[in-house]
């Protein structure tokens, strides 16, 4: 008889009914949902109406793949500086450790010996968890390097399941939990990243499956952590959305219908449509205490979602940053930059080089007369980034003012006007540039070459502050 209790929700004190009859589907034929799938169409977004409750929990972080997911799309780090990035994810996480866990592969030498130079840090956070297939050849390398705690790639769609792996539902199960339990035996913990979820049937295998793993769990009382992987980007945010492409209605059924605790459920997003940091939001709304991230979405194919947008979804949500320090975000872009040679695409958010520069000249007069008009928050205070005006034909004489009060870092009595005799100098060469056929935006080596001669030419010294 299906077993059915009602009990009292303490978050809703409402009394609701608790089902608990998630048998494993094991179907003969794969479902990959062609219905929303067609391979020779866009993907279609469907919609039943069935609205879960918002259900946020108390303590959110943020987790990290940069060396993982983040290392499938580029050339490989070295040693070093991966021990460099990870001392930085360190300090931007704050003594409260809102990076909460950084996974490594163990593949390479290169990559063991950065695992064993970061857990010699001595860092509580961000914890140096691993990565592994699930094969008992990948798990003795766990085994030999002392880890604490690795994550296993449990792939659980049907389109993984049956075309990749050659399985039924029932041999892909029973293959995890194996592995899984080899790991408990000797005190690792597991995360276990469900693959393809939003191709997957929730219901019919997923469910089911971390059921299972919650026996696990109870039984050897370690943790056993849930990471649900949008792998292709398919996920969506949107209210009444039909699983599995629906943010929200996996995390609950996960949560209340597999009874897998908030702070053990984990969201890793990629950005194929667009919608990586939004579905990671609608995780966090939804019940899940983690959400996974790689610095500046560095990862497969369109990326992953970046690490340093969670820290201001994080803020928006909470109302202040949980001991963070942003301006670490913008030393890592110049480390990327000059040390690693990566270049971050210049409107990048919060940390390419124009994400807070602004070229229209009726923007720039207003950022002139205050600085909020045109500026998304204070980010001189929060990334060390004072917002920024590019000069070029449409700046006109407040743009190159304002260029010069933030490149020379003028306040005060010693701020440029746009009516000083210098900025209209300057402003008649730039002009008579555009006028020549100029198209291009003014490079900071020309508009500093500028300056220090219409310097000289007026006998004038900036007092820089």
């Amino acid at each position: 008889m299906e077993d059915r209790r009602v009990m009292m929700n303490k978050s809703t004190n409402l009394l609701q009914l608790e089902e608990h009859m998630y048998p494993l589907v094991d179907v003969e034929t794969p479902n990959v949902f062609h219905n929303l799938f067609p391979y020779s169409e866009v993907p279609k977004i469907a919609f039943n109406d069935r609205i879960v409750p918002h259900h946020m929990p108390d303590d959110i972080w943020i987790t990290d793949t940069t060396f993982r997911d983040g290392q499938q799309s580029r050339e490989p780090y070295t040693t070093e500086q991966i021990v460099t990035i990870y001392d930085y994810l360190h300090k931007l996480g704050g003594p409260l450790g809102r990076i909460r866990a950084s996974e490594f592969f163990l593949y390479s030498k290169k990559d063991r010996d950065a695992v064993v130079k970061c857990m010699e840090r001595g860092y509580e956070f961000p914890e140096v968890t691993s990565w592994i297939r699930a094969s008992k050849k990948d798990f003795l390398l766990v085994k030999e390097m002392g880890m604490k705690e690795t994550g296993i790639l449990v792939s659980c769609s049907d389109y993984h399941i049956f075309y990749k792996m050659k399985m039924t539902r029932r041999q892909a199960m029973e293959h995890y939990l194996s592995i899984v339990k080899e790991c408990l035996e000797i005190g690792v913990a597991v995360r276990c990243h469900l693959e393809d979820i939003t191709r997957a049937d929730i219901y019919g295998y997923v469910i089911p499956f971390c059921l299972e793993l919650m026996k696990l769990r109870q039984q050897y009382g370690i943790p056993v952590k849930v990471r649900c992987c949008d792998t292709m980007g398919y996920g969506v945010n949107y209210p009444g959305a039909v699983i599995p492409r629906s943010v929200p209605g996996i995390i609950y059924g996960i949560m209340v219908h597999a009874g897998v605790p908030s702070e053990l459920i984990e969201w890793h997003g990629h950005n194929d449509f667009y919608k990586a940091v939004s579905n990671s939001t609608t995780a966090w709304l939804y019940g899940a205490c983690g959400v996974n991230t790689s610095l500046f979405g560095i990862g497969e194919r369109t990326g992953n979602t970046p690490l340093e947008a969670m820290v201001f979804e994080y803020a928006q949500l909470k109302g202040n940053l949980g001991g963070m320090d942003p301006t670490v975000i913008t030393e890592l872009a110049e480390y990327y930059e000059k040390e690693i040679g990566y270049r971050i695409p210049d409107r990048t958010p919060f940390a390419g080089r124009n994400f807070n520069v602004t070229r229209a000249g009726i923007h720039a007069d207003g950022l002139l007369k205050n600085e909020e008009i045109y500026n998304i928050f204070d980010t001189d205070k929060f990334l060390n980034r004072p917002v920024e005006v590019a000069v070029s034909n449409t700046s006109g004489a407040a743009g190159i003012a304002h260029w010069l009060n933030t490149h020379y870092k003028l306040k005060g009595e010693n701020m440029i006007d746009k009516n000083s005799e210098l900025v209209q100098l300057m402003k008649a060469w730039v002009d008579q540039q555009y006028d020549e056929g100029r198209v291009t935006v003014m490079s900071r080596g020309e508009l500093e070459a500028l300056t220090d001669e219409t310097c000289e030419r007026l006998g004038i010294t900036l007092h820089k502050n």
